[in-house]
């Protein structure tokens, strides 16, 4: 008998199982692949924490996977000093299928090992949650969420007492105790426990003064805010109510799609919750042009991913990229702070390496160190931490091409509730001096060069998705690559060995933390990177391009994808 077939008959024929996950593992008994699939594996728990598809089984999201991730994070809580283990855990979670019931199972887990639990009474957005984590003082917290996946999707995020998600370090020494609970049926938790309270009021008000101390523009959104035609969309997510509060507070007219505001596990208005790409704000835009509006956002079901659509030249929406929405905002950002003498000395701005390469012509421009990371926020929280520490440098701005973004230092995770203030702000400003954001995007291109960013996912699928995805990234780095369509290879980095390799053979020590990816510098500042995604089962593929217009930097890289698609082709044989 497999080893899949016994976790299977296992689970089924033990007597703790409930009834629903009975009838749900009955009715696959005849498929193969799908049991293979439950039972085959674990749901992986990494820095991200964990995420998968809902349903029963080792290999997917379900209570009996939250209350064991839950009992090896209590487990390591236990093992440390006394004054905070007392400090407790705050629970936070999105709109997804089941988000509320695995926060409650996590809650209860806690309490039952002795460890206060503070739990929100209804969904907050992740950048609440790590608020939370930093207000309460608590040493962690647990957010609920499989953020932008499709519906099928949930997922469990640990953060850190600093309100970054979970250390690499510490996440592993909680993988450790997860790894020892083989009985998966075996952990109980006390739903009734005086441990489980709720999150104060006061959370919630905090959080939005916080963010009201961040604006950059009164006297512009004074002026033009009320007069200011935006139509926002929560996509059924968790930002609906922090959004539409703090844009309400500081006067900005805002329109929202009712039909995306109801709670739908479904997301049925949409077919994949992630505001990234333009269908996604469809609703909206639609909303827009029979009001005439000015500018369209929407946040994904955690509210830590904005997306941003405006109008161009013709007067037509435009869905503008991560990329686009960050250098728009890290320009207005450091103009305005520099207008009003703010722009401390020492100020930085921390970006993921495969963020677009017009960061670094705008920070020099400004006369702002630059510092680059890995792909997750958690990394740009550890640099905010670092120099809160040493004072060697002030933060002012972090964001990836994921639609990620932050200002302020009240939490440290993405945060599309400031975004929206900011940008909407920013409308503010530009109409305020007599131009459009459009306008403002083209004036930054015709001052730094046009660069064009893009990426495209390759699926995966199976249990060994990751495995698949990570040979193909490790056999790249045996393979010598000269050119991408019309860009020679300057250097390769491969940041699994924090090592840098010139085309002359040079080789330079890279300071930054290991991650399996290969990124590939071209000549005149474009760049070519591959990785496979930490939440999903896609091999990412980046293409950062400079060229001298749209139309030229499409065409480069429909040359350099061709190169890239051969030299993948090869490394698979």
């Amino acid at each position: 008998m497999s080893s899949y077939q016994k976790n299977y008959e296992k689970w089924l024929n033990d007597a703790r199982l409930c009834e629903e996950a009975k009838r749900e593992l009955t009715a696959i008994a005849s498929d193969e692949k799908e049991k293979e699939y439950r039972f085959g594996g674990e749901l992986e728990f990494g820095t991200a924490g964990m995420r998968g598809i809902i349903g029963y089984g080792m290999n997917m999201m379900n209570v009996y996977t939250v209350m064991r991730a839950t009992q090896g994070l209590s487990e390591y809580i236990a093992t440390l000093p006394e004054e905070d283990r007392r400090k407790g855990v705050v629970i936070s979670y999105d709109t997804r299928r089941n988000s509320q019931v695995f926060a409650k199972a996590a809650a209860s887990v806690l309490a039952k090992n002795g460890i206060k639990a503070y739990l929100f009474d209804d969904v907050h957005p992740v950048p609440m949650l790590s608020y939370a984590v930093r207000y309460l003082g608590t040493i962690a917290g647990i957010m609920v969420t499989a953020s932008h996946n499709p519906k099928e999707y949930n997922g469990y995020k640990v953060y850190g007492e600093d309100g970054a998600q979970m250390s690499p370090e510490a996440t592993a020494e909680v993988v450790k105790f997860i790894s020892k609970i083989d009985d998966y049926l075996s952990v109980t938790g006390d739903e009734t426990s005086s441990l489980i309270m709720p999150v104060p009021k006061e959370v919630d008000d905090t959080y939005i003064e916080e963010l009201s101390k961040l604006t950059l523009s009164k006297k512009a959104v004074e002026a033009c805010g009320k007069d200011l035609k935006l139509v926002y969309t929560p996509v059924h997510g968790s930002g609906y109510v922090p959004v539409m509060r703090i844009l309400k507070m500081l006067g900005i007219n805002v329109t929202v799609v009712e039909e995306q505001t109801t709670k739908d596990t479904e997301f049925s208005t949409v077919a994949v919750p992630n505001p990234e790409y333009k269908e996604t704000l469809s609703m909206g835009i639609a909303l827009a042009n029979k009001i005439r509006a000015d500018v369209v956002f929407g946040t994904d079901p955690d509210s830590d991913r904005l997306g941003v659509a405006i109008k161009d030249d013709k007067g037509e929406f435009t869905a503008l990229s991560g990329n686009q929405v960050g250098i728009l905002l890290l320009d207005y950002i450091l103009t305005r702070l520099k207008e009003e003498n703010a722009l401390p000395a020492n100020a930085a701005v921390v970006k993921s390496f495969v963020t677009t390469g017009m960061a670094k012509a705008i920070c020099d421009d400004f006369g702002v160190a630059l510092f680059e990371t890995p792909v997750g926020f958690k990394f740009i929280g550890e640099k905010i931490k670092q120099w809160e520490a040493d004072g060697s440098h002030t933060y002012v701005f972090g964001f990836e091409e994921s639609c990620g973004y932050l200002r302020g230092t009240h939490a440290r995770d993405k945060d599309a509730v400031v975004a929206s203030m900011l940008c909407a702000e920013m409308v503010c400003y530009y109409t305020y001096i007599g131009k459009s954001v459009y306008q403002r995007l083209q004036e930054i291109y015709a001052k730094y060069g046009y660069v064009l960013d893009k990426n495209i996912s390759i699926q995966y699928s199976g249990l060994n998705a990751m495995k698949e995805m990570n040979a193909v990234v490790d056999a790249l780095k045996t393979v010598k690559a000269d050119s991408f369509g019309p860009f020679k290879v300057e250097a390769v980095r491969d940041y699994s060995a924090s090592l840098r390799k010139t085309a002359d053979g040079k080789v330079e020590v890279l300071d930054i933390p290991k991650t399996n990816c290969v990124y590939y510098e071209l000549e005149g500042g474009s760049f070519v990177c591959v990785r496979p995604s930490g939440t999903e089962p896609k091999l990412k593929i980046y293409y950062s391009v400079k060229a001298k217009d749209e139309a030229d930097a499409n065409a480069k890289l429909e040359e350099a994808k061709k190169s890239v698609a051969e030299l993948l082709e090869k490394v698979k044989k």
